[in-house]
């Protein structure tokens, strides 16, 4: 069979077939919708959509102020106890100074400043660095000065050409402290051995070594009260018995006695004790008035005690005789100044003193 032959698209059929019909269907649709909902919505007015709520909702307030009301544990135990007087600080004595310093730097450069104002208020413009001076007040630490000072020079003899006179005087002084630091090892405390010369004693003997020290306790207590041993073996009689009695009456009088004649002693001698008291009080003023004076003497020549160990001076360094050649060039070097600035820090009290450890030789 053939193929049908193909029909004309320009024909009124066919364009009717295809045109397309959503529009008419959706408003159809709207149409529709708006007639069930009572009416379309871009016809209604704005006053019948939107209303403004002027009633209060006074539960959700309350509940919220009851809220603030409530103090919680953690802030109730920071609260001030008004039976708890706060203690003073020198923090608020500082804070009250600074201020009455800025009210009257302030009022000192009031008549500039009023007319900085109104200049900056008229144009607008605003000086960032016009209290820069407030923000420079810091809290400075307190730095405790120290008698002794920085560097220290030493006598004219410790020179490497020193006359004659002042070597000989700082030498004596060197071998002085040498001699001295001699004769506190020699004539000090000897340390206790750790052993002890002679023969070791057995268990057994120590039982017998024991036992004759309990006897010879008991005969020394003895020898020591011969009444006790005597009343031991025969009894008191009345008659020793009374006469005791007398004797310790007749001693308790005589007692008696002798103190009222010491106190009437004193009476008779109380222009003297007051003589006496108000020189004792004189040597008392004086010895601490050498007490200070010694203490002040000690701190220029020792620092406070900062740590557990003692501050130790160095030795005084100075040539000897021998060593003197009158040139700089000769001279033995030595480089001691490391130790020098470490020990004037010491000394200073600026570092607590070290303990003195040498280092060994390796072999």
């Amino acid at each position: 069979m053939g193929k049908k032959p193909k029909s004309s698209r320009k024909g009124k059929k066919a364009w009717r077939a295809n045109i397309s019909t959503d529009d008419i269907d959706e408003y159809i649709e709207k149409s529709t919708k708006d007639a069930l909902t009572g009416g379309s919505l871009a016809e209604v007015p704005n006053e019948s959509l939107f209303f403004v709520d002027k009633s209060k909702d006074l539960s959700v307030k309350r509940k919220i102020e009851k809220h603030r009301e409530k103090v919680l544990h953690c802030d109730s135990v920071l609260q001030r106890n008004p039976f708890v007087k706060a203690i003073p600080s020198s923090n608020d004595k500082r804070k009250s100074s600074m201020k009455k310093k800025k009210k009257n730097m302030k009022d000192s450069k009031g008549s500039t400043s009023k007319d900085d104002a109104t200049k900056n208020d008229e144009s607008g413009v605003v000086d960032l660095w016009e209290n820069e001076a407030e923000g420079d007040v810091r809290a400075r630490k307190i730095v405790k000065t120290s008698v002794i000072p920085a560097v220290e020079v030493d006598p004219p003899g410790c020179s490497f050409n020193p006359h004659f006179e002042a070597h000989q005087d700082s030498l004596a002084q060197a071998v002085a402290q040498e001699m001295q630091k001699v004769y506190q090892s020699e004539l000090g405390p000897q340390p206790v051995p750790l052993t002890v010369q002679g023969d070791a004693i057995e268990e057994e003997e120590m039982y017998f070594l024991e036992v004759d020290n309990v006897d010879d306790e008991a005969n020394d207590e003895n020898e020591a009260d011969p009444e006790k041993s005597s009343s031991m073996k025969k009894m008191v009689t009345r008659v020793e018995f009374n006469r005791r009695a007398r004797l310790k009456d007749r001693q308790k009088k005589e007692a008696e006695a002798k103190k009222k004649a010491e106190i009437s002693k004193e009476i008779d001698s109380l222009p003297e004790i007051i003589k006496e008291i108000a020189k004792e009080d004189e040597e008392k003023q004086k010895r601490k008035m050498r007490r200070i004076v010694a203490k002040e003497e000690r701190s220029k020549q020792q620092p406070p005690r900062l740590g557990r160990h003692k501050f130790v001076p160095a030795p005084t360094q100075v040539l000897l005789s021998e060593e003197i050649s009158g040139s700089l060039r000769k001279l033995k070097a030595c480089c001691t100044l490391a130790t020098d600035r470490f020990k004037s820090l010491e000394k200073r009290g600026l570092i607590p003193p070290s303990a003195n450890k040498r280092r060994r030789r390796q072999v």
